[in-house]
Order: C-alpha cells, then sequence, then structure tokens
C-alpha cells in the first residue's frame, strides 16, 4: 500500500495553529493523506491525541524542538523533549527513544527559528532528514551544495506542508510505501515520492493574528 504523508502538521497545542486533533483525521482523508506526522512546539501532546483518536490514517508522533540555536524536528517520539537544549544534547535525546531527527525548514531567510547555519554544519552528520521544500516558505534558497553533504551522511530529502490551518494539511507531502516501524519508514523514504505546491501567502498573516489571540487569552 501506498501512503501519502504530509510530514509537518501542526494542531492548536502549537501556539501558532487551530487545527482540533479530533479533527485532523478528517482533513487529512478529505485532501487525500492517509498518513500524517503531527510536529507541534515543543509538545507531543497534540499528537499523542490524534494518534489515539484516528482510526484510518497512520499518525507519527513528532515534536518541532526549539533548540538552543533553532528547530530540530524528532519523529517516532514516546515523551516530549524539552526546548532550548543544545542541538546535539537535543539530537542524543531524539535518538535515545528511537527517533529520528530532522532539520525543518532550514532555508527559509524570514524564519527566526530556522536553524543557525554553524549549529547545522556542526550536527549534519547527526541528521536523518532535511526539508528541502516546506510550503510555507516565503524567501527561499536551497543551498544544494549542504544539502548534497547531507545526503552523503545519510540523510534523506522531505519536503512538507507545516500546516497550521485545514486549507494547508497536504500542500506538499510524500509518496511512499506503507512502513511498520520507524527503521522500515526511513527506508522506505528513500524511494518516496515528492509533491510540491505552495500554500497561500495570506496563511502567514492569519497564523499572527492565531498567535496574538492565544496570547491575549492566556494573559486574561
Amino acid at each position: 500500500m501506498k501512503l501519502k504523508t504530509d510530514l509537518h502538521v501542526h494542531t492548536n497545542y502549537s501556539f501558532c495553529a487551530l487545527l482540533k486533533t479530533d479533527e485532523i483525521e478528517s482533513v487529512a482523508l478529505k485532501h487525500g493523506l492517509n498518513c500524517v506526522a503531527i510536529t507541534d512546539h515543543n509538545t507531543i501532546e497534540g499528537a499523542l491525541e490524534v494518534q489515539s483518536c484516528a482510526k484510518t490514517v497512520k499518525v507519527i508522533v513528532g515534536e518541532e524542538i526549539m533548540s538552543s540555536q533553532g528547530e530540530i524536528t524528532g519523529y517516532f517520539l514516546k515523551e516530549k523533549i524539552p526546548p532550548l537544549l543544545s542541538p546535539i544534547e537535543t539530537i542524543k535525546e531524539i535518538k535515545k527513544q528511537g527517533g529520528l531527527v530532522s532539520i525543518p525548514h532550514p532555508f527559509d531567510r524570514l524564519r527566526s527559528s530556522r536553524i543557525k547555519r554553524e549549529a547545522l554544519e556542526s550536527i549534519l552528520s547527526e541528521i536523518d532528514m532535511i526539508e528541502v521544500f516546506n510550503a510555507r516558505d516565503i524567501l527561499t534558497l536551497v543551498d544544494n551544495s549542504l544539502v548534497e553533504r547531507a545526503i552523503q551522511n545519510r540523510a534523506v530529502p522531505i519536503v512538507s506542508s507545516d500546516a497550521h490551518l485545514k486549507i494547508e494539511v497536504g500542500r506538499a507531502y510524500m509518496i511512499m510505501d506503507d512502513f511498520n516501524t520507524q527503521e522500515e519508514f526511513f527506508q522506505n523514504l528513500k524511494t518516496a515520492q515528492k509533491v510540491l505546491r505552495k500554500s497561500p501567502f495570506w496563511v502567514h498573516m492569519a497564523t499572527k493574528i492565531i498567535r496574538f489571540y492565544k496570547k491575549k487569552k492566556t494573559e486574561k
């Protein structure tokens, strides 16, 4: 069986997203997906909820972790990894759980949360995946030489939607063979087909409003 897999989806457990955990499956199916990775900011609670209520869509538990030098994503996690560890410490915590390490949106020049270039260079041999297309990226200049070095170090280039809203789910995804373990997932990812579409520009304004609204709500 082939899986259409969006590897970067946020729920309302992220401070900048509205997708409810109990609607992820129906939204995914509507957009033709049968596998999603939930990668909320600095938490796996949303991912665990989606996994527990999904019936037909395969769910990968992930976390987009803010390290001291920028964001790193862990996949196939069992426990939350705390933010603000060094990049190498973050990676060690991911691998301690048997997880896979990915670098989200490393080439979007407008993202202050992207991992710093020097930090990425220092961990290049430790990563398993690197996002070469993120549907939310605005000003992207892919460093092909760095990607090539990552590939030489066994990392797999991936694409994702980085969805925060319903309209974004499945904008970019991987078509891959089914898997039962994280090792099998990683092997099948190497031969996966990439489908790429940009999200509309206005989604960035929407997430700014969501972030502002949630901040005000917590201040009350």
